[in-house]
Order: C-alpha cells, then sequence, then structure tokens
C-alpha cells in the first residue's frame, strides 16, 4: 500500500510539473504575440529608409516599404496589399524631395489612412535643382522629378539629416520610447559619420568624373567633389549623335567604367563601353542596407572614377 502510495504521489507531482511548464509556456507564448502586437505599423518609400527606422526603432517597428527590390521610383505602383498595410500604419515617412512615385502617389495614399502621420524626410535638405530642359524631357518619358533632383539619400550627409527627420516622427507617434530612439539615432549618426570618413578616405580630395546611365549619383559626387557625366538625355535614350559626343568625352577624361542600375536598361552603356574599351558595373541607389551599400559604392567609385 505505501508503495502505491508513493507512485500516486510520483505520478501527482509529475503531472503538477507538466501543467507548470505547459502553463509557462502559454503564459510565454501570450507575452511574446503581446510584444508582437504591439509593434507600430510605419510605412516608407524607399528600402534604404527601412534601414533608418529600423536602427533607430528595433523591433518597436513594422515596416511597410511601398517600392520593393527592383521596382523603380519613376513607374512602381502600389499593390493592393501594401495599401491595406498602409491602412494600418501610423506614419508614412515620404523621401520629400520630389520622388516620382510619391508626386503620383502620395495623395491616394493618404485618403487610405487620413489619420497617418506624414514625415517629411527632405526637411533641411538643399534640394539640387534640375536643369528645365532636363525636367521637361523626363517628363515626358514618365520620370517626372518635379524640376528637382530626388535621390537626395545616396549623400551619406544628407542621409543624417532624413535620419533627424525619422527619429522626430518615431517620437511623435511614440512619445513613450523617445529615450529609446534617442540613444539609437545618435549611435546611428556615429556609423554614418563612420561611412562618409571611409568614402572621403578611399575616394581622396582630387575629385575626377565618372560616367553613368541615369543620374542618380549628383549628391553623392557633390559630396565629394565628383563630376557625373550622364548618358540619358532628358530621361530618354541619347541620340546616336550624343552617343558619339559621350564616347568622346570618355575617350578624353579615359574612363573606363561606366555604371548603371537594375532599374533601367544598359544598352546603351553597354554600347559605349564597348566602343571604348570599358565595362560596364551595376550600383543600386536602392538598395536595403544603406550603410553597407555605401562601402559597396565607394568601392567600385574608386575603381571606375578618373581623375583630372
Amino acid at each position: 500500500m505505501d508503495s502505491m502510495n508513493r507512485n500516486i504521489k510520483l505520478i501527482l507531482s509529475l503531472f503538477t510539473l507538466l501543467m507548470a511548464v505547459f502553463i509557462s509556456g502559454c503564459i510565454d507564448q501570450t507575452e511574446e504575440n503581446t510584444n508582437q502586437d504591439e509593434s507600430i505599423v510605419v510605412a516608407v518609400s524607399i528600402l534604404p529608409q527601412q534601414e533608418f527606422v529600423e536602427k533607430i526603432a528595433g523591433d518597436r517597428v513594422n515596416v511597410v516599404v511601398l517600392i520593393p527590390p527592383g521596382a523603380s521610383p519613376a513607374t512602381h505602383e502600389p499593390t493592393a496589399g501594401q495599401l491595406r498595410n498602409v491602412a494600418d500604419a501610423k506614419a508614412y515617412f515620404t523621401v520629400g524631395s520630389g520622388l516620382p512615385f510619391e508626386n503620383v502617389w502620395l495623395e491616394k495614399i493618404e485618403t487610405v489612412n487620413e489619420d497617418m502621420l506624414i514625415v517629411d524626410c527632405s526637411e533641411g535638405i538643399t534640394i539640387i535643382e534640375m536643369h528645365e530642359e532636363e525636367h521637361e524631357g523626363e517628363e515626358e518619358a514618365g520620370h517626372d522629378h518635379g524640376g528637382v533632383d530626388p535621390h537626395i539619400w545616396t549623400s551619406p550627409m544628407n542621409a543624417k539629416i532624413m535620419v533627424e527627420n525619422t527619429c522626430l516622427g518615431l517620437i511623435e507617434i511614440d512619445p513613450d520610447n523617445i529615450e529609446l530612439y534617442l540613444q539609437n539615432k545618435e549611435a546611428y549618426l556615429k556609423e554614418l559619420d563612420e561611412a562618409d570618413a571611409r568614402i572621403r578616405a578611399t575616394l581622396g580630395e582630387e575629385g575626377g568624373s565618372f560616367m553613368t546611365y541615369h543620374p542618380s549619383w549628383n549628391y553623392f559626387a557633390t559630396e565629394y567633389g565628383l563630376d557625373m557625366i550622364t548618358i540619358e538625355e532628358e530621361g530618354k535614350e541619347p541620340s546616336p549623335r550624343d552617343m558619339q559626343r559621350l564616347i568622346d568625352e570618355a575617350e578624353e577624361k579615359n574612363i573606363k567604367v561606366i555604371f548603371v542600375q537594375a532599374q533601367f536598361s544598359t544598352q546603351s552603356a553597354g554600347a559605349i563601353a564597348s566602343e571604348i574599351g570599358g565595362e560596364i558595373v551595376t550600383v543600386d541607389p536602392l538598395a536595403k542596407d544603406y550603410i553597407d551599400n555605401l562601402d559597396i559604392i565607394t568601392e567600385a567609385f574608386s575603381q571606375g572614377i578618373t581623375k583630372e
């Protein structure tokens, strides 16, 4: 009988222990789900902005990127799924510098979620004006930039201003985490300063010229004293006369690398490269991992820039 009682007590103890483990697991899972549910949904236009937001807010946010990898800001249309996600967003961080996607879609996106905070991340950045004739041609070709160059994020110094604006927006929608956001923002600004120092050390102070199909790198070139030669003429493929002019200029400046990006045709760039005995190299201004991509771009430019 004593042996039977001991066995019963042992079974009851094991049962109690298993129930405790089960209940604990349920509580942990509930807490995990609660934490996930508490994450704030925010929207951004381009992938580099996703890094800006996540570096500041970490897992406090769920970022909806409206222009996915490989898509062009000039032609992309948001999907129904993206618009459903935007309906839950507390804020939309726009590039704000005349990005064609935002020019076309911002007002329509706002109607999906009228309570959403709109944060203009270009606030405080000096926007580069485009030539009027260039603007008119781009409008015809479906690349309306509103008379300005929208590619502000290609300069890490501009990125720092975008990060500051992003942080202010996050604090506005989630003031309880102001200390976390400010601390993370300062750490990321330091990373951007370090990236800037690496770029300057790699490219040097002598300046130089590079040729690119699409004029995505104006802000980068301005920041680091470079001369950007673009193949695109008024948002369109160059004429035969323009092609010859570009070939002559490339030969004169001993350019052997022509930069392209995946969102655009490489046909004319390839033809020029063939004529000058050069090569085309793909660089992506829209990559998600912003600082890592800056290092990749800098290394590519260091090989493709010709000194005066």
